[in-house]
């Protein structure tokens, strides 16, 4: 069984992924109301790997035996003041995760807990994609913001579809 620390610090970031699948959708859904289909779709992908980071946590804590807590969230922000705010808060919330992410690895670390750290490298690369991924969107929606045309064209061009990654962990229902 991992160690009690891990497993706690784990649980606040199951809660702490399904807030920003609620965060993402809440993004997703002004891109949509602006008629951004691009961008709406590139957070509500973004809101659905958010969501799978939570339940690939969950799996791992099943598979460990481990208890496993699903916290409440509270609501996501809503309402922007311009079309690059919702982008600047996802890289702000890419950060986080990030900072999140490596004190969960250090606690496996600091407790000899060789399978987590071992499951956390899997995040590790993901976090340092999605920070590339958001400064860049941050960048040309900056960059952008009074030609909404160029930033759908190049989040169509720039965020394809990614193939399954076959070193993901595991998600639980999956």
């Amino acid at each position: 069984m991992p160690a009690e620390r891990f497993v706690e610090q784990l649980n606040v970031q199951i809660g702490q992924e399904f807030a920003a699948h609620q965060q993402y959708v809440a993004c997703a859904v002004y891109y949509d109301a602006l008629t951004m289909p691009q961008m709406a779709s590139f957070f509500y992908v973004q809101a659905l790997e958010e969501r799978d980071h939570a339940m690939m946590m969950i799996k791992y804590l099943i598979d460990q035996d481990a208890p496993v807590v699903v916290p409440g969230v509270k609501a996501p922000q809503v309402d922007f003041p311009d079309i690059v705010a919702p982008v600047e808060l996802a890289l702000e919330q890419e950060r986080r995760v990030t900072a999140q992410i490596n004190e969960l690895t250090k606690t496996a670390r600091e407790e000899n807990d060789f399978a987590s750290d071992q499951f956390m490298q899997w995040f590790i690369k993901e976090q340092v994609e999605e920070v590339a991924t958001m400064s860049d969107l941050v960048a040309v929606a900056r960059r952008s913001q009074n030609n909404v045309e160029a930033i759908e064209e190049y989040v169509q061009r720039e965020q394809k579809r990614q193939s399954v990654d076959p070193t993901a962990p595991e998600i639980a229902g999956g």
